[in-house]
């Protein structure tokens, strides 16, 4: 057994009947021989079952303290129903990449069911070109992108298709209710003693807030003070997916030319494509957005559970015309929002949360979700996640592309999430029901803000075709 982290139990407590907290991990897999042997889900309940006994987050079950007296514990132990976890479905045939997104929005537009370990697996047939995906939907409280692509490596095959499987694992026994009442108490006394230390770092970081020359400045005044927009309102339990396909040879090139990082290429390039939906929606962009960044503070190549990140506010340029002044303003304010971040300390939210009550904490995530307006501190969060560098397998078949995108937020009915596979650079756009009919729309001006870019840059507007990608 092992107790929830605060930041954990947050993402736990934050979830609503249409505040969906999973993630969505999805795999597009080539069979070598789709005519031969069949890679089916039995195929993919044996590929999983063998591999259990290292995907320690997959037994993974939640308990609740009695009385709400402490943040939740897993039983890190628990029984796996793989014919319960691990689903077939199907797409009609010959399905492209539309059709599939689409089955990832309906999949994604249901809650995890927390009577069993926080995640689902589909195995999705019907694609054409002897295609087939996998789509693993995971609770947020489980692992955050750090964490997820460190669990995504152990899941896959090495390149030679060699893998060490056990069959078993040994499984934990249910605790008592006096156990765990007993566990939140003596955990209450630790935290207790931790709370110095935490107040100690919260004064050190008001310190280097107040003796900064840019105390004052936009950066460090702006949060809690996003602009109205067409995506900003009380979100539905409905999702909507959308992908789409960059080189990223083609994205490094242009940063490179440009003097910016592929992280500054990625904000550019949202400003660029939600400066066309607010345009088209709201008839105006006037004002900066405010984009949640998440960065990580633990980058263990090893770590496959818990959240240690923290969300970096950057203005979003979306008010300028010019791409290459969105893309300098861009830079900018990536660089000063990493040291505001720095300045208050990245682990400031985190370790407060430990502190957070479970039962006040659920109720006033409940009463934000219903109540019909903006999202007060953020418009969109965007994550750009450095994923595999290599090509990976799944029961011997080749993985050709992976997309990531993590779960829409209180008041905000958009997330934009770019996650790289080898010579790709992958986007994925998750919307509500109400903000986009089609969220194919920011995929496409997305794909289209990166071309404005080159071409104000004076390079070629031609685009880098990704041959094992899907065909738009």
């Amino acid at each position: 057994m092992k107790r929830l982290s605060g930041w954990d139990a947050v993402l736990l407590y934050s979830e609503t009947p249409t505040v969906h907290m999973h993630t969505l991990k999805l795999a597009v897999i080539e069979l070598d021989d789709p005519g031969g042997a069949k890679f089916g889900v039995e195929q993919l309940r044996k590929v999983i079952q063998s591999r259990l006994y290292k995907l320690e987050p997959f037994r993974y079950e939640l308990i609740d303290i009695p009385f709400k007296f402490h943040h939740p514990m897993w039983r890190e132990n628990a029984e796996v129903d793989l014919t319960y976890h691990v689903r077939p479905y199907r797409v009609d045939s010959p399905g492209g990449r539309r059709q599939l997104d689409e089955a990832v929005g309906r999949i994604a537009s249901t809650p995890l069911d927390r009577s069993h370990p926080l995640w689902e697996m589909y195995l999705i047939e019907g694609l054409a070109g002897g295609r087939i995906a996998v789509l693993g939907k995971i609770h947020h409280a489980l692992a955050d992108g750090v964490a997820s692509a460190n669990l995504l490596a152990r899941g896959m095959d090495p390149h030679d298709g060699t893998q060490g499987t056990r069959d078993s694992y040994a499984t934990d026994p249910a605790p008592s209710k006096g156990e765990l009442v007993w566990s939140a108490f003596t955990d209450h006394l630790r935290q207790i003693a931790r709370l110095p230390s935490v107040m100690r770092y919260t004064a050190q970081g008001v310190r280097r807030v107040r003796n900064s020359p840019h105390k004052m400045s936009p950066e460090l005044t702006r949060p809690f003070t996003p602009p109205p927009s067409f995506m900003n309102h009380m979100v539905d339990a409905t999702r909507r997916f959308a992908t789409a396909t960059l080189s990223l040879d083609d994205v490094k090139k242009t940063g490179k030319h440009l003097g910016v990082t592929i992280n500054d290429m990625v904000l550019a390039i949202s400003a660029g494509a939600l400066r066309k939906l607010l345009l088209r929606y709201d008839g105006n962009a006037d004002h900066p957005l405010l984009a949640s960044v998440p960065v990580s503070f633990d980058f263990s190549a090893d770590r496959i559970s818990g959240n240690y990140f923290t969300g970096v506010l950057v203005s979003l340029p979306v008010d300028l015309e010019a791409p290459l002044d969105r893309v300098r303003a861009a830079h900018d304010a990536a660089a000063a929002g990493k040291e505001s971040n720095n300045l208050i300390g990245p682990e400031l939210v985190s370790r407060w949360s430990a502190y957070f009550p479970p039962a006040p904490a659920e109720a006033m995530f409940r009463w934000l979700s219903y109540k019909d307006g903006q999202n007060k501190v953020m418009n969109i969060p965007i994550s750009n996640v450095p994923g595999p560098r290599e090509r990976a397998r799944v029961g011997g078949a080749l993985v050709t592309e992976i997309y990531s995108v993590g779960p829409l937020t209180t008041g905000s009915g958009l997330n934009i999430t770019v996650w790289s596979y080898v010579d790709q650079l992958n986007i994925s756009v998750l919307s509500d029901g109400r903000t986009l009919e089609d969220p194919h729309e920011l995929t496409d001006a997305m794909v289209e803000a990166l071309i404005e870019i080159r071409c104000a840059a004076g390079l070629s507007e031609e685009l880098t075709v990704v041959e094992t990608a899907m065909e738009p």
